[in-house]
């Protein structure tokens, strides 16, 4: 069936069932996620909008497990992740999660090249001798192998940027997890972002983006809104 992810055959991958999540203060609790149901695809392009403070980044901890639910099952395919042990679920995340940051989180005193080999380094994904010509692939994916043996002070945000995408996909993620990552970028850097994260979903890689710009939010497969935790609506776009 043909979709608005130009006809990937989709299928389950991260579930969500009733998870609500409570942080605890002095005052007895905040509820930041209220009974969450929500299903994401593979090769799904999804932005998740909301105010500041309305439980956007607590979804995105719920979906890549970097926190626990209070309540409710968290689910990839049929593993219940809300079960697994911490040594468990960190397996899990470095062999099918990449997140990229608002603030590209480069280590500065590393080069372009050795920042995308580290997660390659820590989750020992690949053979040592294979790590740099795979970096220099995903580098040519991006088209700044140039930079690669540049600091990260020595490039523009834009491609600083580009440098955390592909560090995302260094362990070939299932899913990528981004929070604000147009946020500190110009309107034509952040487009041009947006177009890298389509061409990764019509490869089948999932692309789960937090963004406040609602015109950017347009050129997704998905919009889930958010406030105050709860889920207020989940619009997908016409198959066609």
């Amino acid at each position: 069936m043909a979709s608005a992810n130009g006809g990937i055959n989709m299928k389950t991958q991260i579930r969500l069932e009733q998870v609500t999540k409570v942080y605890k203060d002095n005052l007895g609790g905040v509820t930041a996620l209220k009974n969450a149901n929500i299903v994401f695809h593979s090769g799904e392009f999804v932005s998740i909008v909301g105010k500041s403070g309305s439980g956007k980044s607590t979804l995105l901890n719920m979906i890549s497990c970097i926190d626990r639910p209070t309540s409710g099952s968290i689910y990839f395919e049929n593993i219940p992740l809300h079960e697994l042990k911490e040594s468990q679920l960190t397996r899990w995340r470095g062999k099918n999660i990449g997140i990229v940051f608002q603030f590209f989180q480069l280590i500065p005193t590393l080069t372009v090249l050795e920042n995308i080999m580290l997660p390659m380094d820590f989750n020992n994904t690949y053979p040592l001798k294979d790590r740099k010509d795979i970096a220099l692939k995903l580098l040519e994916k991006v088209d700044i192998t140039a930079y690669a043996d540049k600091l990260p002070i020595d490039i523009s945000g834009g491609q600083q940027q580009r440098v955390a995408i592909v560090r995302a996909l260094a362990n070939n993620p299932t899913f990528i997890i981004a929070d604000e990552p147009t946020g500190n970028l110009d309107s034509q850097n952040a487009e041009s972002i947006i177009s890298l994260f389509r061409s990764l979903s019509l490869e089948g890689v999932s692309v789960i983006m937090v963004t406040h710009n609602n015109e950017l939010a347009q050129c997704t497969d998905r919009i889930i809104t958010i406030q105050d935790g709860t889920i207020l609506s989940d619009i997908k776009k016409e198959e066609s």
